[in-house]
């Protein structure tokens, strides 16, 4: 594995800068980051922050990082398998197992944000491939895109389950503050790391 060097290409995500350029070792280190970024995800999901107007959960954070710092594809394959592992029965959800598991629970009231969750990544993902994890307003711009259409999939998901006129109010509303806030850490975060690692030794 390789350190960060000064010719690092400035649009490669962090993630891509730090792998082999031998294909094997490359191809472990993707392995284990996605692997790695799902229990950091589980991890988040299960972390519950008191917060106004509701206990925040330290998901939506982990995954903007996680996104912007490894790119779409890496991102997109990490958050599928993250898919995947709950579709398959683990307990990986935020309200797992206590309020469902497997397919019941990703066909319940949190699949739209699940399914959005994926799309949010590609965003953040598309725009760290693009060099944007570098600068804290280009990247929170992209991550501001990701997390509309996030809870727009969440909003339209409740919509479905329990009327359009609770789309907003139970799909939107309580999430606004604590995912702003969430977004503004995970932009400035991902900038400060690059910041330090690619700055000269002595």
């Amino acid at each position: 594995m390789k350190t960060l060097a000064a010719a690092t290409p400035a649009k490669a995500p962090l993630a891509v800068s730090l792998a082999s350029d031998r294909p094997v070792p490359r191809y472990a280190w993707y392995a284990l980051l996605a692997v790695g970024g799902t229990l950091l995800i589980t991890l988040a999901a299960k972390t519950q922050v008191p917060f106004w107007p509701v206990p925040m959960t330290l998901q939506t954070l982990a995954i903007f990082a996680l996104a912007a710092a490894y790119g779409m594809r890496l991102a997109g394959a990490t958050l599928l398998l993250y898919l995947v592992e709950g579709a398959l029965g683990l307990p990986v959800f935020a309200g797992t197992p206590e309020k469902g598991i497997g397919l019941a629970y990703i066909a319940g009231p949190t699949g739209g944000y699940l399914a959005g969750f994926l799309v949010m990544a590609l965003i953040a993902g598309w725009a760290a491939d693009r060099g944007w994890s570098t600068s804290p307003a280009r990247l929170g711009a992209a991550m501001l895109a990701g997390e509309v259409v996030m809870l727009a999939m969440g909003a339209a998901w409740i919509g479905v389950l329990f009327g359009v006129d609770k789309a907003f109010a139970w799909g939107v509303g309580p999430f606004i503050v604590t995912d702003l806030v969430k977004l503004v850490i995970a932009a400035c975060l991902v900038p400060a790391i690059w910041t330090l690692l690619r700055r000269p030794a002595g």
